[in-house]
């Protein structure tokens, strides 16, 4: 297995030798030589302080390294909601990028890939699978469905546009094939290094608005997205083995346990994880009830929800619409893949517990 490091960093001028030292350290340079992908996580449009994307001065270090190394570096990402033009604005990343001329692009063409059974060919960003390398810059932050948006979860973004509610409505309500799913196409992509911002991590219902700002205050590197993902496992408190992901890659018999942690860092006292809440029980013909009743579900701040529209047109099952100026669910057909909570512009969409979920929970381990 693969080697971590986890170094103290601050968005300050001791960023770029920090970010230099580690990609040097991962064996970086050699490969950087060619056309290189450099993956952030640009999810939607965020500033910089709201930690919902790979921080811009990261991004342009990176950039920065890959040129000095005789590198071309194209920064490209699949957003889910806006263009890539506003991300490039509200994100930062206009001013940090000004005098590198780097493109900054969404991932357009697509190139089939068998990631093997059970979902044989997927169709994945060409540029990606045509790069000579790929760095994947991920984002340390919570999500909905998947606990943890780390580096692995960092490459399902080479699925271009649409296609992912596609393919979460594919994988449905069954979270550990999803994850299954997302390490496949994350062994298809193959990045020769992952590096995880997590300088200003998010907690709480992530990984869009809803979710909270927290200093954390450490990059994570590894030449293994499974390495590094474990490792921020451990630095936040939360078992690895409980991170779909990383019981995927179990089942898949792919190591991620690191051979050395260099470095440490320190989490705050109380990162706030969020609550998955029972996903699966009783018999098969019982699913829809239970599906109803017992398991977290997508829910509405009407305080915050400006009915823009975004969850219900993102919805890979149209189990949202807007009905007499308000969000109606259809709980029945809602597969709680939690993309209303990752899409929504306005931080109004959390997962809520049902009451008779909370009752089950005390008495089925989750």
């Amino acid at each position: 297995m693969a080697d971590v490091e986890i170094r103290p960093a601050a968005y300050d001028n001791g960023l770029k030798p920090t970010i230099y030292r580690m990609l040097t350290n991962g064996g970086v340079a050699a490969a950087a030589r060619g056309r290189v992908l450099i993956k952030p996580n640009l999810l939607l449009a965020a500033k910089p302080h709201q930690a919902i994307t790979t921080h811009p001065l990261v991004v342009r270090a990176v950039a920065r390294f890959v040129r000095d190394h005789g590198g071309t570096p194209i920064i490209a990402d699949s957003p889910a909601v806006g263009s890539m033009a506003r991300i490039h604005r509200v994100g930062g990343y206009r001013e940090a990028l000004q005098d590198l001329d780097v493109p900054f692009q969404a991932f357009e063409h697509e190139k089939t890939m068998d990631i093997g059974p059970p979902f044989g060919k997927v169709p994945l960003a060409e540029t990606a699978l045509e790069a000579d390398a790929v760095i994947n810059l991920a984002k340390l932050k919570t999500h909905s469905q998947m606990t943890l948006t780390l580096g692995v979860k960092n490459t399902f973004g080479c699925v271009v546009g649409l296609k992912k509610t596609q393919w979460h409505m594919r994988a449905g309500i069954d979270k550990a094939m999803f994850a299954r799913l997302v390490v496949q196409i994350h062994q298809a992509i193959r990045p020769v290094y992952t590096l995880i911002d997590g300088i200003l991590g998010l907690e709480g219902h992530g990984p869009g608005k809803a979710g909270h700002p927290v200093p954390v205050g450490v990059l994570i590197g590894s030449t293994s997205a499974l390495a590094a993902d474990h490792a921020v496992c451990d630095l936040v408190g939360f078992p690895p083995s409980q991170l779909p992901t990383l019981a995927a890659a179990d089942v898949l018999s792919l190591p991620h346990h690191p051979t050395l942690v260099n470095g440490n860092g320190r989490a705050p006292a109380a990162f706030q994880l969020p609550e998955s809440g029972v996903t699966h029980f009783g018999p098969e013909w019982l699913q829809p009830l239970m599906r109803r009743h017992l398991i977290r579900r997508p829910k509405a701040d009407p305080e915050k929800c400006r009915l823009c529209g975004e969850c219900w047109q993102f919805c890979p099952a149209n189990a949202i619409r807007c009905q007499d100026d308000r969000l109606e669910f259809d709980y029945n057909a809602c597969i709680r893949c939690y993309c209303c909570i990752e899409v929504c512009p306005y931080g109004a969409m959390v997962s809520a517990e049902t009451l008779p979920g909370r009752l089950l929970r005390r008495i089925v381990p989750v």
